[in-house]
């Protein structure tokens, strides 16, 4: 199993090139950031940065959206970055929910991100894409340019979408129930479309917070650090029980359930462990959603994780233990796991 650090770009940038080496050291082979230009900062020029001080890092974000910059754009930053650096990105890519939100827009449609999909994964492995009548390609790029786009997804028919089209998926969550109910969905999608469904990477993106022991007390701090994800996580929910209803067979309840308490949500606190707008997130939903405990419970559901086809797990480090996890995945999880 492939590891990966998620970070969000608060500054100073350099504490996350700081942080970013840490994991490369700690066995760590893939880093991600958040990118919503206006809650933080630019990610892309802090990659330039992360790959110049790491050797082995893959880097990109968790994720992307086809609103914010144009595709061409997008594709050219990570072709550039891959000439500078070898083939070291990968685009991760969502409807773009704080981004675009913050900014007074509406997340991208499914159709949207499909047609962005394609012309960014053309253009940054030097294929011709058309620009809606305009057929372009980099004459810059050099043979052997590859760029994966991988989907963030959790509705039934972005899981179809990314089992057609993505060469990997995002899940923002680790319930071992919606992982295998998710996972099926998508591989089984890759399936229909002809496709091999071993060439779809699954990545799960989850909090991990290790705690020294299984006392209430360690539990119940580790809880508050990470209930944070549960809000992030029931804002994509809330879109769903909007377009499909509260029970839908196309939407399990046990993704749905949770969020009848919630009320409204303030970005400005998005995806921090002291967001105000997440005390409706209950403590099972914590459980359920992260990894929290000694390291035995982190290796424990991790091998669960591996056994639903899970291909990398990518540690969410938004709490007031950062090198502490980083450091206990290096030096217990991974090797247990891995080993």
């Amino acid at each position: 199993m492939d590891f990966g650090l998620v970070l969000q770009t608060d500054p100073p940038a350099s504490k996350v090139v700081e942080l970013m080496q840490r994991a490369e050291h700690n066995g760590f082979t893939y880093g991600w950031t958040f990118d919503s230009a206006v809650l933080w900062q630019e990610p892309f020029v802090i990659y330039s940065q992360i790959l110049a001080n790491t050797s082995t890092l893959t880097v990109g974000p968790m994720v992307t959206n086809p609103g914010t910059r144009t595709w061409e754009v997008t594709a050219s930053t990570f072709a550039t970055l891959n000439d500078m650096f070898g083939n070291r990105t990968v685009c991760g890519i969502g409807r773009g929910d704080s981004a675009m939100r913050v900014a007074g827009r509406t997340p991208n449609t499914l159709a949207r991100i499909s047609a962005a999909m394609k012309v960014i994964r053309s253009l940054g492995s030097g294929e011709e894409a058309d620009l809606g009548g305009t057929v372009v390609r980099f004459p810059w790029i050099k043979e052997g340019a590859q760029l994966p786009v991988w989907m963030a997804a959790y509705g039934p028919k972005a899981l179809k979408m990314t089992g057609e089209e993505a060469d990997g998926f995002i899940l923002q969550l680790a319930d071992l129930y919606l992982t295998e109910y998710m996972v099926k969905a998508v591989k089984d999608a890759a399936v229909a479309a002809g496709r091999d469904p071993s060439e779809v990477k699954i990545c799960v993106a989850a909090p991990a917070y290790v705690t020294d022991d299984d006392s209430p007390e360690a539990l119940a701090h580790a809880r508050g650090q990470c209930r944070w994800f549960g809000g992030m996580v029931g804002n994509h929910v809330a879109d769903l029980v909007s377009k499909y209803g509260e029970h839908s067979a196309a939407v399990p309840d046990e993704l749905t359930e949770y969020i009848k308490a919630r009320e409204g949500y303030d970005y400005s606190h998005h995806g921090r462990s002291d967001n105000p707008d997440t005390a409706f997130v209950p403590d099972e939903i914590v459980d359920r959603f992260c990894l929290i405990g000694p390291v035995e419970r982190h290796i424990e559901k991790l091998n669960a994780l591996r056994e639903l086809g899970v291909d990398q797990f990518a540690v969410y480090d938004m709490h007031d233990a950062r090198e502490k996890v980083i450091d206990a995945y290096g030096t217990t999880v991974i090797p247990a796991v891995n080993g």
